[in-house]
């Protein structure tokens, strides 16, 4: 098991620790299970869907890296596909704050990572701010999206943000988790370079058009990747080198072993994740840090 569940091991019940134990007790647990997992776990814990959502955001918390607030918020999206993705908040010291990621934002890219299509819930330990609520409503789900919280009756997202202004109130344009692929080519032989963009191809940028993805690749070779997650709001858009350091944090990596990083983007976009990206990524420790673009 990895030890960041250690400390909060305690905390999940027993009849839960063994069902759980043949999916959580590897070392390389990607920090999602499938539906398949999912529903052996309910058989022999006695948990639905809801109650077993709850009862894992202890450990979807103990991915949290909050070195500054030291606040650990843990999310559990649910896919319609029955896949559930944890995420958690994570934040940058020595770079502004607007770097940090919210654990709603964590989860919704892991599952976006990870290829699902649509969501139907995310549950919660905290209730989201305006900020998440936002970035929520870019998904193809559209205010029906389910949220859970403690102690709370489910609501929709159209309850927690009413009168939501979000992409329906723009162009007609792809959703966020919608399936897209923008085609830009790139002649390279670089592994890495190829891993960013298949990421730009992916990514979702319906506004600026500025579509952008990384790679990056730690002490062991291992190659994480990133999309750019636009928002009809602006500010709530997801850098990414975000996404791809919540991929890496959820599937175990450490952030600060990053040995070389690969952005692409487009020459000519309206915007550039560059500055950003080499500022974070040196206050990580990452010195190797290149940009292509097409």
């Amino acid at each position: 098991m990895q030890a960041r569940f250690n400390a909060i091991w305690s905390e999940i019940t027993p009849k839960l620790q063994q069902a759980l134990l043949p999916y959580i007790g590897s070392d390389d647990f990607p920090a999602m299970l499938t539906t398949e997992q999912v529903e052996s776990i309910k058989r022999n814990s006695g948990f639905d869907d809801h109650a077993l959502a709850f009862a894992l955001l202890p450990l979807a918390a103990a991915c949290s890296i909050a070195p500054i607030s030291h606040f650990y918020v843990g999310a559990v999206a649910r896919g319609e596909s029955g896949n559930l993705y944890f995420g958690a908040n994570m934040e940058f010291p020595g770079v502004p704050l607007q770097q940090t990621v919210h654990a709603e934002q964590s989860a919704i890219t892991h599952a976006w990572l990870h290829g699902e299509k649509k969501l139907a819930s995310i549950t919660i330990n905290y209730s989201p701010c305006g900020h998440c609520r936002q970035f929520m409503n870019e998904l193809n789900s559209g205010t029906q999206l389910e949220i859970h919280l403690p102690d709370r009756p489910p609501l929709t997202l159209a309850d927690y943000l009413p009168e939501a202004f979000g992409p329906r109130d723009l162009a007609d344009t792809p959703l966020l988790l919608d399936t897209v692929n923008h085609d830009h080519q790139l002649a390279t032989h670089d592994n890495l370079v190829q891993a960013a963009l298949d990421a730009a191809n992916r990514s979702h940028a319906p506004y600026s058009q500025s579509h952008a993805g990384i790679a990056l690749q730690d002490n062991q070779g291992k190659i994480y990747t990133g999309r750019y997650a636009e928002n009809a709001a602006f500010n709530p858009s997801l850098p990414p080198l975000q996404a791809a350091l919540i991929f890496m944090n959820m599937s175990g990596g450490d952030c600060q072993s990053i040995e070389r990083a690969m952005l692409v983007e487009g020459e000519n976009s309206q915007l550039s994740q560059w500055n950003a990206t080499k500022s974070t990524l040196t206050a990580l420790g990452c010195t190797k840090v290149e940009r292509h673009t097409f």
